[in-house]
Parts: C-alpha cells; sequence; structure tokens
C-alpha cells in the first residue's frame, strides 16, 4: 500500500530493463527505496536471462509508473 502511494506521488523507485532479443522494455517495481530495488533486481534479470533474452541493460529511475510495465 505504501509502495502505491509513493508511486502515485512519482518517489518509487521503478528498474527499466530493455533487452534486444526480444526487442523489449520491461518496469520492475515499484520500490519505496533504490537500496530495495537494487537488492531485488538480479532475481528478475536471472529470470529473463534464463527465459533467453539477450543483451539486458537497466536503468533505476525514481517516477511514477503505470500500466503498461512490459512494451
Amino acid at each position: 500500500m505504501i509502495r502505491n502511494f509513493g508511486n502515485k506521488l512519482g518517489l518509487a523507485w521503478w528498474a527499466k530493463i530493455e533487452t534486444n532479443e526480444p526487442d523489449a522494455t520491461y518496469w520492475f517495481g515499484p520500490f519505496i527505496t533504490k537500496s530495495s530495488l537494487n537488492q531485488n533486481i538480479s532475481s528478475f534479470i536471472k529470470d529473463l536471462s534464463d527465459e533467453g533474452s539477450k543483451n539486458i541493460k537497466h536503468t533505476l529511475v525514481r517516477c511514477k509508473k503505470e500500466e503498461p510495465l512490459t512494451v
């Protein structure tokens, strides 16, 4: 609940993850703190890699994000 409130205010932390194969952008979040995002992002990236995604790049962004979370 606090994460959703933080997201509505634009204070939540998100990871924007881009891959080339498939050509997609994934949003992972929201997180209240940057450190909690950093603690959890590796498992999400590993899942993408295990599914065959290639050239995975990510940036950490503090913003308000709504659907869609995958483009």
